[in-house]
């Protein structure tokens, strides 16, 4: 096995950012939504595509991006999400219409698609070597994530107050850029592998994930009994059932199916799908009450969301690595999604004169807490079951897993909320009527989460990444 490299640690700074990144562009546009809303012309139902033409983008080709990564190495497909991302922002923020802002919003989600598998693999390149560094390394990477999604919503507030809509996404081009001119010397190189792309297996799966969403969205507005509702749906499931018989078919499919045979790793990724379909509705929906029912501008709104951005990071990085030392990946993983369950069930009592000390704040801890310590332990243990060789395909799975549920979740909620008054703005009743249901249905996901966790996943004291070390020895 080759030495660790000596940068190393300064490359996970990087991963690290780009996870932040990736995730951080699914909220930096919440505070942003309502002036986009107005500059643009979005309704109120189609709003959410500004968040779901990225997510499904993102989603739906990740799997693509853990292949790509895979056969031409993660350092190369890094790179290049990066300037597709850089492309993708700049064509949402100068958009002058709904169509391309939504163009460049699935745009940036392409570049997600190939940056964050390619991070993944490249953080176990790295850190393989050591079980106890990759799990420092892992709970740095994760943290990331739910800071960059909390942390997005402030730094949205404070460009939307005091700049404009477009710089929310302008802000990626300088960090692009950087992450461009420092990828080559820091990140280590990769052997490639021989073997086919399966494009049409991509094109199915990300096709059938986007026909879902949209067939969730619209129902509201147009009736779960409509002829178009059920026809949009049953092409969902043509699409997706055809995703699987093509991956069943393929000598190199873009997803091996018997890939879920392996121990944890089916549950682990429902875990992944089913927190992801809780915590980004409760995101989405949190900042629409503070907006449009407590009348906060984009900054307040914004800075009312700090507090649960350092409450994850700290539970990522101190909390959640000691509670799995301790308890186990599996008990810490039920544990968080039963607290957030219970932090969303707290926030659907929200009240149309409701305050964010009495309303928001304490409730939105508890959630943040449950996130910690739901996120690492689920993460770690999807991608440590994969086989070496689809360090890649595991990556891609799993990020997979949390932007379907993301996107999915707040497709469900969005219809949920849109049935119970949220579309009836300056309703204040109404919206939060609204918004209080989709938190109740955010909690349900949760806890069926937790209850998939604690009948599917296995008892194990730690996620133990016995494959990281033969990874990193085959493509260093």
């Amino acid at each position: 096995m080759s030495a660790p490299s000596p940068r190393r640690w300064t490359a996970l700074a990087l991963i690290a950012l780009a996870q932040f990144i990736v995730i951080m562009d699914t909220s930096i546009i919440g505070v942003a939504l309502p002036r986009i809303q107005e500059d643009l012309g979005f309704t109120q139902e189609s709003l959410s595509w500004v968040f779901n033409a990225y997510v499904v983008a993102f989603g739906g080709l990740l799997l693509l991006g853990g292949r790509l990564s895979d056969l031409f190495g993660a350092r190369r497909l890094f790179a290049a999400g990066w300037l597709i991302l850089l492309a993708g922002s700049l064509v949402a923020g100068v958009a002058p219409e709904v169509w391309v802002e939504l163009t460049g919003r699935a745009v940036q989600g392409v570049g997600a698609a190939l940056i964050a598998p390619s991070a993944l693999t490249l953080l176990m390149m790295l850190f393989g070597h050591d079980p106890r560094e990759l799990t420092k390394a892992l709970a740095l990477y994760g943290a990331a994530a739910p800071a960059g999604g909390t942390a997005g919503v402030f730094l949205g507030g404070v460009i939307t107050e005091y700049l404009s809509w477009p710089w929310v996404f302008y802000i990626n081009i300088p960090i692009a850029l950087l992450a461009l001119l420092t990828t080559g010397p820091l990140m280590p190189a990769a052997q490639t592998q021989r073997g086919s792309i399966d494009i049409t297996g991509a094109l199915t799966v990300t096709a059938g994930l986007g026909a879902a969403v949209y067939a969730i969205v619209r129902a509201p507005e147009i009736g779960w009994d409509s002829p178009q509702t059920w026809l949009v749906l049953a092409a969902a499931v043509v699409l997706l059932g055809a995703f699987v018989a093509i991956q069943a078919r393929r000598r190199e499919p873009l997803m091996r199916l018997s890939i879920f045979r392996t121990p944890d790793l089916a549950a682990a990724n429902l875990t992944q799908l089913l927190l992801g379909g809780a915590w980004i509705p409760m995101w989405f929906f949190l900042n629409l009450y503070l907006q449009q029912v407590l009348g906060y501008s984009a900054f307040p709104s914004g800075a009312a969301l700090l507090p649960m951005t350092v409450l994850i990071m700290l539970g990522m990085i101190t909390i959640a690595p000691r509670a799995i030392n301790r308890f186990g990946p599996k008990t810490t993983t039920i544990t968080g999604l039963i607290l957030l369950a219970a932090g969303m069930a707290w926030l659907s009592l929200i009240s149309p004169d409701g305050s964010f000390t009495a309303d928001v704040l304490p409730a939105s801890l508890v959630a943040a807490l449950g996130m910690s310590l739901a996120f690492i332990p689920s993460l770690g243990t999807a991608i440590s079951s994969a086989r070496p060789e689809e360090g890649g395909l595991a990556s891609g799975i799993v990020n997979t897993s949390y932007q379907v549920g993301s996107a999915l979740g707040l497709a469900a909620m969005t219809a949920v909320a849109a049935a119970n008054g949220a579309a009836q703005l300056g309703n204040l009743p109404a919206l939060t009527s609204g918004f209080s249901s989709a938190f109740i249905g955010a909690s349900a996901i949760a806890l069926a989460g937790a209850l998939l966790a604690a009948a599917t996943l296995r008892t194990r004291r730690t996620a133990q990444p016995a494959a990281a070390d033969e990874t990193a020895t085959s493509r260093t």
